[in-house]
This record gives structure tokens, sequence and C-alpha cells, in this order.
């Protein structure tokens, strides 16, 4: 074979191209969400400034549904170049296998980059909800089993969750709606298609709430929002096991070279203490994340081995 026939055919090998220089062309950046949530907002203005930094396009492809499960399967499918990258929470890496659905180790398909966001769980109650407390709502939905129907984010989400475990500390039914994000989710419960909600803190939730179309019932989060001090934690209503917070943070498929994880982790730490960013986050009521891989991975795995000490059933519906 001649010299340069054999130059081209290891530049085709995947050897070739891990050690070729990084990166050459535009990112992929999988978002688990529908476009318009904070959420996607987030995801986007990290995008944006990650291509600033590596002076090349990051393409923002939003893939919802399955609670965050085909965002990650796409990761998943992947290259372990560097080129795909996925924006999630950790709720499809820890939740236990849902009924009728086979299992599969997602840590063992994409590696953790960096936890990018921790998010408060906001309980909303719709204009049609009487109830003034998140312990009256509970109580008429005791009285009349079946009756409270609860939307979350989609199936496994940290929002079923929240939901699973009030209905279990309560004793009571309730009848899980589950979406693909919070953009339709908000629009339905202004129009009273559903009773409360779980949905992560935002702009918008927040409006609504100052214009009092919808109105808090607890919140998810390790102390009381500054931006809603008279609305209590779930932990202070007795729901310690309930009180949770979303994590989201950056994947890339199993295998991606050390030097390029390593860097990869590096400009978002730093671009997670940029100004623009830090504002946004706190806009929100969000807090920004950080470390190393190692440190989000341990996170990962410590939330995964809690899930399945306490075994809540996550019913597809009720």
């Amino acid at each position: 074979m001649r010299r340069r026939e054999l130059l081209a055919a290891a530049l085709l090998s995947p050897t070739a191209a891990l050690a070729a220089p990084w990166p050459e062309r535009p990112l992929r950046l999988i978002v688990a969400y529908p476009p318009g949530g904070v959420s996607d907002e987030t995801a986007r203005l990290l995008g944006q400034g990650l291509a600033e930094q590596l002076k090349v396009q990051v393409l923002v492809e939003n893939r919802a549904g399955a609670g965050g499960m085909a965002a990650i399967e796409a990761l998943a499918r992947a290259a372990p170049d560097g080129y795909t990258l996925c924006y999630s929470a950790i709720s499809p890496l820890v939740t236990p296998p849902l009924p009728g659905r086979a299992e599969r180790d997602w840590l063992r398909e994409v590696q953790p980059v960096i936890a990018l966001m921790h998010t408060p769980v906001l309980l909303l109650a719709g204009p049609q909800v009487k109830a003034q407390t998140l312990a009256e709502l509970l109580a008429g939905a005791r009285a009349e089993p079946g009756s409270l129907r609860w939307a979350s984010s989609g199936l496994g989400t940290v929002g079923h969750r929240v939901l699973e475990q009030v209905a279990l500390a309560a004793g009571v039914q309730i009848t899980h709606v589950p979406y693909k994000g919070g953009g339709q989710q908000l629009n339905d419960a202004l129009g009273g298609q559903f009773e409360v909600l779980s949905s992560n803190v935002a702009p918008q939730q927040l409006a609504y709430l100052r214009q009092g179309r919808l109105k808090a019932l607890a919140v998810g989060a390790p102390q009381r929002l500054p931006v809603l001090p008279d609305v209590p934690t779930l932990a202070e209503l007795g729901f310690a096991e309930a009180n949770l917070m979303s994590t989201f943070g950056l994947f890339a498929p199993r295998g991606l070279p050390a030097d390029r994880l390593q860097r990869l982790n590096r400009l978002f730490n730093a671009l997670l203490q940029q100004p623009p960013i830090r504002d946004r986050l706190a806009a929100s009521s969000n807090l920004p994340g950080g470390g190393s891989p190692g440190e989000f991975a341990r996170q990962i795995q410590r939330e995964r081995e809690r899930l399945q000490r306490q075994q809540v059933p996550l019913a597809a519906s009720r």
C-alpha cells in the first residue's frame, strides 16, 4: 500500500481521530427538554459560552421525552470523541426502572462531566384549587381517593418522585399526569387541567405566583427561598423524604478520552463563574454547580443508592 493510502487509513481509524486536535468541527449539545423552559435557556447560555471558548459552533438539539431518557439514550449511541454532549437532570441515571421497562445501567454508557445547577422544586396549585395549604389539599384527596391530579415533567423525574413520596407518607391516592416538559404543563395548570404540579422554580412560575394565577404550597429545598419566604419546605411540612431538588449536569458518551473530559470540566467550571450565567441562575433561584467529574459521579451514585434503599414505587400511572 502506498504511503498516501496508509496515511488515509490511519486518519480514518478511531484511534487517529481521537489523537487529532479537538475540536475541529461543531459540537452537538443534546438538551433533554423542550425549547423555552429554564433548563433549555440555561443549556443554551452555557452552549453559547462554550462556543466562544472553543471557537466552534455548538448546535443545540432538543430531545425531550421519557423523563430525560430519550436524550440520554441518544447520547449513549454517539461516538465518545467529545463532539456530542448532553444537558440533563440526573434522574435518568438514578431512578429505578419503571414498570414494563427493561433495566439498563446508563452509568455504564455515559460519562458525568460536571454538575451544572441545582434547582428547587415548587408544588403549585391551580386556580381552581380552594385549599390554602398542602395539608388541606391532601385531606381532600384522602376523602375522595383518586380525585387529586398531580402533574410532573415526566415519569421518573424528581417531580414524579416528590409526588410518590408525598402520596406514600400521607397515605393518599394521587393520579399522576406526566408531561414531556414544563411549558405545556404550565399552560394546562392555568387552564385547570389538574389540581397541582411539581415544577422546577423558574421566572415564569414566579411571575404567575405574583399575579395570583397559581398558588405555592411547598418547596423542595434545604431552606425556604428568599423570593418566597412564606412558602414552607416539604421537610417543614413533615415530608423529609420528598424534600428534593433537581440536579442538572453535563454528560458525554462513556469512553471520552481523559484529556477531553478534563478540558470540558475546566471550561464549564469557568463558565459557571461568569456573571451572565451566575446572574441568570440567581434570577431563577437556581444554584450553580461545579466540581470535578469524579465528584459529580459520586453524587449520582449516592442518589441512586438512596433511591434503592427507599424502594418507592414509581407507577407509570395511577
